[in-house]
């Protein structure tokens, strides 16, 4: 394992992260109520959801579409296992009114283990062909819950921020216990997936991502590599899909489906593939987009949207956003910090080599 080198890069993205999360821990002090439950809360909890795509692709080389759907059975886990009915008026699910701790953790047990048997199915599938399977998982996953009228049906379960664990105390009327919640578990699961990428699992990772025939050839079982990838980012999805639905109160097939899986695709493609710090990055964009574009007046706006002639006001601005980060920087946003970062560099290393004696 390398040792770490201390350069002007890192030392500035170093300095970055620690004033970004001095500026989240202080969040509910310094922001307001609501942009702290909405879209703070809101970009963690998706952000962690990103992290487990952009994990798979960056460092798998898979780009996974069932990660929303892990995340939904998490949720519909949780959801079958703690509402009682009556007292929420909830009618829903199996209404088992367990334990919420137990339900935590078996809903996490059971997502990672559906995912580590998804995983296993399409380990052998690359490129589109992983990418079209994987969409199917998502698909079965939504028509299952959806058609399944015993674990909830087309109608949500709600009232699950009604059952959190003891441990954790009442969320509903305290916003910001979830708040920290969900920083505390993006922190986790950055610092685990910046952990994993280090160790000679994370390694051979990489490599199968580039050289999956070659890794073969060298003993490396490619397929279990990939299958346990996936296991580790439905783990994370997993987590996601609590907080969601100790976030949101309630879960659907809608939070499963086909535009539900597109709008995580667009979170981790806005902030970049590349890079891990990307998915939180892209979540708060989306999120602050879709929560705040509906009151900016724009010149040629009507009511039929944004444009007259093309309507649709989010679904248009984040259209558009889309359009030119791909164009701009295929990369997302991360790819303009890198590119930033790099003219950083290059200033910096040619400040140096003025300054150099003999220069």
């Amino acid at each position: 394992m390398s040792r770490l080198i201390w350069t002007p890069r890192t030392v500035l993205e170093r300095s970055l992260g620690v004033v970004v999360l001095l500026l989240a821990l202080l969040g509910p002090a310094i922001f307001s109520s609501y942009f702290t439950t909405a879209i703070l809360t809101q970009s963690f909890i998706f952000g962690i959801a990103a992290a487990s795509l952009i994990f798979l692709s960056a460092y798998g080389g898979m780009v996974s579409l069932a990660q929303t759907a892990l995340m939904g059975i998490a949720g519909y886990v949780v959801g079958n296992l703690v509402t009682k009915g009556g007292a929420g008026g909830e009618t829903k699910g199996l209404i088992l009114g367990w334990d919420p701790t137990l339900a935590l953790v078996l809903a996490i047990i059971i997502t990672t283990l559906v995912g580590i048997i998804l995983g296993a199915v399409a380990s052998r599938s690359f490129g589109i062909y992983f990418l079209m399977l994987t969409l199917t998982f998502g698909v079965i996953a939504n028509y299952f819950f959806g058609q399944v009228t015993k674990l909830g049906g087309f109608s949500p379960i709600a009232s699950i921020n009604q059952y959190t664990p003891g441990w954790i105390g009442a969320i509903v009327g305290h916003p910001d216990k979830l708040y920290y919640i969900a920083l505390g578990v993006s922190v986790f699961v950055y610092a685990v997936m910046r952990y994993l990428v280090r160790t000679p699992f994370g390694i051979s990772l990489q490599g199968q991502r580039d050289e999956p025939v070659r890794l073969a050839s060298l003993g490396y079982a490619v397929p279990l590599h990939r299958t346990l990838a996936f296991g580790f980012a439905a783990f994370v999805a997993s987590l996601a899909g609590v907080l969601f639905v100790w976030w949101d109160g309630q879960i659907s097939p809608q939070n499963l489906g086909l535009g539900s899986t597109i709008d995580l695709l667009i979170i981790a493609v806005i902030g970049g593939l590349g890079r891990v710090e990307g998915a939180w990055l892209g979540a708060f964009a989306f999120i602050v987009i879709n929560n705040y574009v509906r009151d900016i007046q724009f010149p040629f706006a009507s009511e039929k949207g944004v444009l007259p002639w093309i309507g649709g006001s989010f679904n248009t601005v984040i259209g558009v956003v889309f359009l030119l980060i791909v164009l701009v920087s295929p990369g997302g946003l991360m790819g303009i910090w890198e590119r930033a970062l790099q003219g950083f560099g290059q200033v910096t290393a040619s400040r140096g080599a003025a300054r150099a004696p003999g220069a």
